[in-house]
C-alpha cells in the first residue's frame, strides 16, 4: 500500500525558511528500499507507526518499531528494510528548505535553524506526531473547504514537534526566546470593557471602569459610543437585563432576591427597569418560563 502526494506547491514559512514540502508519502514497505540521500537543504522526516523492520543509516544499522521516528538530512545515506512477518509501515515528509536573503542572521535557537542543523536523529517519538501525520493525509485526500491553510499549518506543527524530540532527547527543553508581543493598548481597552461588564456588571461605575481604562469619565462614554455604539448605561442595563432574564429561570429565587443580587436599591426598581428593557413584567416574564 502506498499513497503519495507530490508535484504540489506546499509550502510553509517559519523564521525566514520556507519549508517546501516535495513529497508526502505513506507506504506499508513489501520490500527493502534501496540506500539513497538527498542533497543540500533537503531533510526527509519518516515517522513509523505500524510494524518492524530496520534502517541502515550511514552503515550504521537502526531497528525500528512502532512509535520509531527519524530524520535523514543533507547527504545522509539511509536504506529501509521491513522484516518480512510485520512489515513496517511509514509516514515520510520530504522538505526542502530556502532561507529568505532578507531574514536575520541564523540563531540556533529558532525552530526553523535548530531544524536544518540536525542531518540525523533517531529515536521514538515523544511528542505524538501520529494524529498530525493522519490529518495531513485527510485533508490531501478530501480537499474540504480550507485543507490548504490545514495542511500547511499541520506542517508546521511536525517541525515544531520534531525540534521538541530533539530537545527532549538531550533533556535540554528550554523556554523559547521569542514570545508573542503585548497587545495593543485598543485591544487591551476592549478587553478590559467587556470583561467589565461581563464580571462586575452589578457594581460597576463609569469612575471604576474609566479608572481600569486610564481614561477621564469622559473619554471613556466616547470611546464605548465609537467602538460599541452604546453609553456606559446602556452598556451595564444590557449585562444587569441579560443576567436577569437567566436568574428568573431558577425558580428557587425570589424576585426580591435577584433584585438584591443585581444590586438594584429595591425590588421595585429592578421591577421596572427589567419592564422598560423588555416590555413585560419580571413576574410575567417568569410565568411565561414556566408554562412553555
Amino acid at each position: 500500500m502506498r499513497t503519495v502526494y507530490t508535484d504540489l506547491n506546499i509550502q510553509t514559512t517559519i523564521e525566514h525558511t520556507t519549508f517546501f514540502a516535495l513529497n508526502i508519502v505513506y507506504e506499508q514497505f513489501q520490500r527493502a528500499m534501496p540506500r539513497h540521500s538527498h542533497g543540500n537543504n533537503s531533510y526527509e522526516l519518516h515517522y513509523i507507526p505500524y510494524g518492524h523492520g530496520t534502517v541502515n543509516i550511514n552503515n550504521q544499522l537502526y531497528h525500528v518499531s512502532p512509535n520509531t521516528l527519524y530524520m535523514t538530512g543533507p547527504h545522509i545515506e539511509h536504506e529501509q528494510i521491513p522484516i518480512e512477518n510485520d512489515p513496517m509501515a511509514e509516514y515520510c515528509i520530504y522538505f526542502n528548505l530556502q532561507k529568505s536573503n532578507t531574514g536575520s542572521a541564523d540563531n540556533i535557537n529558532d525552530i526553523a535553524s535548530h531544524f536544518a542543523a540536525v542531518h540525523f536523529w533517531f529515536g521514538q517519538d515523544t511528542q505524538d506526531l501520529f494524529p498530525l501525520m493522519q490529518q495531513i493525509f485527510f485533508e490531501l485526500e478530501h480537499k474540504y473547504s480550507g485543507y490548504m491553510i490545514q495542511v500547511e499549518s499541520l506542517l508546521q506543527q511536525c517541525i515544531v514537534k520534531m525540534v521538541r524530540n530533539y530537545e527532549n532527547a538531550l533533556d535540554s527543553e528550554k523556554e523559547s526566546p521569542t514570545h508573542f508581543p503585548p497587545s495593543n493598548l485598543v485591544d487591551s481597552k476592549y478587553l478590559i470593557v467587556e470583561e467589565s461588564f461581563l464580571y462586575d456588571y452589578e457594581t460597576i461605575t463609569l469612575e471604576n471602569l474609566s479608572s481600569r481604562l486610564g481614561l477621564s469619565p469622559r473619554q471613556t462614554e466616547r470611546f464605548l459610543k465609537e467602538y460599541y455604539g452604546k453609553t456606559f448605561l446602556q452598556k451595564k442595563t444590557e449585562a444587569k437585563m441579560s443576567m436577569a432574564k437567566i436568574l428568573l429561570a431558577d425558580k428557587s429565587l425570589t424576585i426580591t432576591a435577584i433584585a438584591e443580587r443585581l444590586n438594584y436599591s429595591s425590588v421595585e426598581h429592578f421591577s421596572y427597569a427589567f419592564k422598560q428593557y423588555y416590555k413585560v413584567t419580571a413576574r410575567d416574564y417568569r410565568k411565561q418560563l414556566m408554562e412553555s
